[in-house]
């Protein structure tokens, strides 16, 4: 099992056994000058965590939904992640969604075609991430970071444009897997 929260905040992936725990991390990026705290909690998208995610869910601002490029099942799952949010969320929790592993060359299973539109189905941002490498890793963040930086300071503009951002990183860094 891996975790990315390690990827965001300490630039480094950590691997653990079967009975890994629920990570928690803190990461302090910088947002046109503002400093923004990302709190992130991290379940690695295990069955046992799912009863207490309700609950966090309530307090988030901000959701990364997860899945495996190399896992038909956990992609086939963020229908029900995205279900669950919808009904313990606020209902302007900002959503994105990851297909996690775009490094691996081989093994591949879920097109990412698939995870675009799953996302346009939903109205919410996607991208391809490889935790190992850091591929989009920090662009998720950042992403989600302005996004929160936006509602908080202009609280009447209710839309800070992120796929626009996102694509327009993708344009600069030629980096590919976003929607």
């Amino acid at each position: 099992m891996e975790s990315r929260a390690p990827r965001l905040t300490c630039n480094s992936l950590s691997r653990s056994g079967a009975f890994y725990d629920l990570t928690y991390k803190n990461k302090v990026v910088t947002v046109d000058g503002l400093k923004v705290k990302l709190q992130i909690w991290d379940t690695a998208g295990q069955e046992r965590f799912r009863s207490v995610t309700h609950a966090y869910y309530r307090d988030a601002q901000a959701l990364l939904l997860l899945y495996d490029i190399t896992s038909k099942t956990s992609f086939d799952n963020i229908r029900a992640w995205l279900t669950e949010v919808h009904e313990y969320a606020h209902k302007d929790v900002v959503i994105m969604l990851l297909g996690n592993k775009c490094d691996i060359a081989t093994g591949r299973v879920v097109r990412t075609e698939d995870g675009e539109s799953l996302a346009k189905e939903y109205g919410i941002p996607f991208m391809e991430t490889s935790a190992k490498t850091g591929i989009n890793v920090e662009l998720a963040f950042m992403a989600i970071a302005k996004e929160l930086k936006h509602r908080s300071s202009s609280p009447d503009e209710r839309k800070f444009q992120i796929h626009q951002y996102i694509e327009s990183q993708k344009k600069k860094s030629g980096c590919c897997g976003f929607l």
